[in-house]
């Protein structure tokens, strides 16, 4: 069953002849490098989530046929999930003949059925579930955060780069037609130095990460739950909050940074070339939502990037984010001396920049960008609500076609171990109040 939407495949074609990385220039032979022209790629499903459900499997299903892809079976350690996954393909009519259910991951590697994987489990559980999926030879599509923590991040990283398995990470702006205008002008030169970023992602949403109902309908016999306690987290009883509502309590999840910033602290990496920030400031709390909740529902943090040779050249990014008054959006506005790209209209103009009249009070030439919109490409939407949405749907076809294809997908495993390095180190700078560096040599975090 394919998705008929005209205004869907109209954007794919758009991108596609927007030049975005869709086509890849594959022929027969490149196909063949890995996987026969005509073979089917088969696809497990990783944790049977909200999200996986709502956006990732309809972005999967969007391009199925046409790429020969095929989901064949489904890991969750909730044994209601993996019903659920079941009926909701049979009913879609995506179900195939054969369809394994696995009560663990080990369970579905050892029946040697699925080529990759597409992993949308708890935050905390990306890195290792990753990094365990590409040893046993998968390619893996892997929602974000890459990783919430350090250990994790570097064992995920090392296991793609030791494997060579194709990774693409879940920062579906990489793939978005408008994004990649504002990185080529950018990296062409016509925007000048970047000299500050400014984000933010606010919402009013008391339910937002909430699942009351689950929570009251979750039994403890149903769920593996020393299987979901992986890594360095605490061992702790069984808590049914935290299995469902993981994003409220850390370390199961950073919350703001980890679900949102991510994405948009990525784009300063991509735009500029920097990997991570040199040093981060942090505050925030829990002011409005008090439902028992550890994560913050107000969060504010401030970037400094740079070459770390030359404290006075770089930029500061500012993000702040709300759960409880949604004024001002979902926002991302960068800034050089001429002006402002704006990416929430996706225009670029003369906005701030030095006008003549102040660059002839020094002796100054003045310094204002075009105004013009960027290569005309649809707008993508930014909304922080989840859904089926064009952005995604195209990151999930280039991670298709660079299964065929060998090549580096949009957002490769580097990209999302360095949205993480800034994730944790903005989350470490507001539990401990303190500013947090970067050492490079060490991959590590450093406070003050």
């Amino acid at each position: 069953m394919e998705h008929t939407n005209n205004s869907r495949r109209d954007f794919f074609k758009k991108a596609t002849l927007g030049g975005v990385g869709l086509a890849m220039g594959m022929n027969a032979s490149s196909y063949a490098r890995i996987i026969g022209a005509n073979d089917r790629v088969r696809v497990g499903i990783v944790g049977f989530s909200d999200r996986f459900r709502s956006s990732l499997l309809p972005s999967f299903m969007d391009h199925a046929k046409g790429m020969n892809f095929e989901i064949v079976a489904v890991s969750d350690i909730w044994s209601r999930r993996r019903d659920e996954a079941e009926a909701h393909l049979k009913e879609k009519g995506w179900l195939p003949k054969k369809f394994f259910k696995a009560r663990n991951n080990d369970e579905l590697y050892e029946k040697k059925m699925t080529d990759a994987v597409i992993i949308s489990t708890a935050d905390f559980q990306h890195a290792l579930h990753l990094a365990d999926a590409v040893r046993v030879g998968q390619d893996v599509y892997v929602e974000k955060p890459f990783a919430e923590s350090m250990e994790d991040a570097r064992t995920a990283l090392k296991a793609v780069e030791e494997t060579g398995k194709i990774v693409q990470v879940g920062s579906q702006r990489r793939s978005a037609p408008n994004y990649h205008a504002a990185n080529q002008f950018i990296k062409d030169g016509k925007f000048g130095d970047i000299s500050m970023v400014e984000m933010t992602w606010n919402v009013n949403q008391p339910g937002r990460w909430r699942r009351p109902k689950l929570v009251a309908e979750i039994r403890r016999e149903d769920v593996d739950w020393d299987r979901y306690i992986i890594g360095n987290r605490p061992k702790e009883d069984w808590d049914p909050r935290k299995y469902l509502e993981y994003r409220l309590f850390y370390p199961y999840s950073s919350g703001i940074p980890g679900q949102w910033m991510s994405h948009q602290i990525d784009t300063v990496h991509w735009f500029s070339g920097y990997d991570h920030p040199r040093s981060v400031a942090a505050n925030g709390g829990v002011y409005v939502w008090k439902d028992g909740r550890t994560n913050a529902d107000t969060f504010t943090a401030v970037f400094d990037y740079g070459p770390d040779d030359d404290k006075n050249k770089g930029f500061q990014v500012v993000y702040h984010s709300r759960m409880h008054n949604g004024a001002g959006g979902t926002k991302e506005y960068y800034y050089s001396n001429g002006g402002m790209l704006n990416l929430d209209t996706n225009k670029i103009t003369p906005e701030g920049g030095l006008s003549q009249k102040l660059a002839d009070e020094m002796g100054m030439k003045a310094n204002l960008l075009p105004e013009m919109n960027l290569s005309d490409v649809l707008k993508v939407e930014t909304s922080a609500n989840t859904g089926a949405d064009p952005m995604t749907s195209l990151h999930m076809r280039n991670w298709m076609e660079c299964v065929r294809s060998r090549k580096e997908p949009n957002a490769p495993a580097k990209a999302g171990y360095n949205h993480s390095v800034a994730n944790i180190m903005a989350t470490m700078a507001m539990h401990s109040g303190k500013r947090v560096t970067f050492d490079a040599k060490k991959q590590d975090i450093a406070m003050g």
